[in-house]
């Protein structure tokens, strides 16, 4: 997700929590967090995109080059490993679609409060980071078809009796989302009232649910899975429903790219010969809700 309002790598190990951001509602799959792989991350950014020629776009419109931009920090979507490298379904995803159009993939990493302000700048030609498609960001960029689509969940202690079910319950406790992002946003539309904490990154978030500093925390699901099935998350459960807001991660491309309606295409070509459910099928082991929200068209309405 991110999911970041303007959105998750719930990595763990015995005492630390590596970056991780959202961007984003069926029944609870809870045995998910057992099957997603873990992944270790940091927090380094790759920069090396900074200085941009004048031909930059021009590079990647003749289909030598596609520059993806990525956050790093959100597992199992996007992740930083240890040696620097980047890793996850959404490096996959951008991978599998530079093959489809015979493109040299480059992907860089950036954090999220600067992601699309680095594809308007020119840093990269399309952000592949779990990014949900909201209206504010529609202002702003250009989004393909949907790639995957994203549920909200409610964490708490185990034996807590933190009930989400009741507003009055969600009022009465301190809860943990991430700042600008489609969780923090649901919360502080759906229950102004409540005593939200937001936190710059959803590691930390995790940090001091995990630490008892906040009673419950609201994220994008997948990202709670992956953190429920660490260390620090092995005393802490889902509460509650999943809570379905239509949210879809889609990619980002500036206003009137023509990368658009060739990712699209490409997108596509990927359903189709098998390659999206391979990755699927390797970071979460279930079939994508997205799968089927996919179509053959390859243009988007103007925006």
């Amino acid at each position: 997700m991110n999911n970041h309002f303007d959105q998750h790598c719930a990595i763990a190990n015995a005492s630390v929590i590596n970056g991780i951001k959202a961007r984003r509602f069926s029944p609870p799959l809870v045995t998910l967090a057992a099957l997603l792989t873990l992944a270790g991350c940091s927090n380094g950014q790759n920069d090396a995109n900074d200085n941009n020629s004048p031909d930059a776009a021009e590079t990647a419109a003749t289909g030598e080059v596609l520059r993806i931009g990525t956050e790093g920090a959100y597992a199992p979507f996007n992740y930083t490993n240890a040696d620097g490298t980047l890793g996850g379904f959404d490096v996959d995803i951008a991978n599998a679609i530079c093959a489809d159009m015979q493109v040299t993939c480059e992907i860089t990493a950036q954090d999220w409060d600067g992601i699309i302000p680095g594809l308007k700048a020119g840093k990269y030609d399309a952000i592949v980071a779990a990014m949900s498609v909201t209206p504010e960001r529609e202002q702003q960029v250009s989004f393909t078809e949907p790639y995957f689509s994203n549920t909200l969940v409610f964490l708490a202690k185990k034996d807590s009796s933190f009930d989400p079910s009741n507003s009055d319950d969600i009022n009465a406790h301190s809860i943990a989302a991430q700042r600008s992002t489609i969780s923090s946003q649901w919360l502080e539309n759906a229950y102004p009232n409540a005593d939200m904490k937001l936190y710059d990154t959803l590691s930390n978030a995790f940090l001091d649910l995990g630490s008892n500093r906040v009673d419950a925390m609201v994220s994008d699901k997948l990202p709670a899975l992956e953190w429920l099935g660490s260390t620090s998350g092995s005393q802490y459960a889902l509460k509650g429903q999943e809570i379905d807001i239509n949210d879809n991660f889609a990619i980002a491309v500036r206003p009137g790219d023509a990368l658009q309606a060739k990712i699209n295409k490409s997108l596509v070509n990927i359903k189709a010969d098998g390659t999206y459910d391979k990755i699927n099928q390797k970071y979460f082991a279930i079939p994508a809700s997205s799968s089927t929200a996919m179509t053959d068209s390859t243009e988007k309405p103007a925006e």
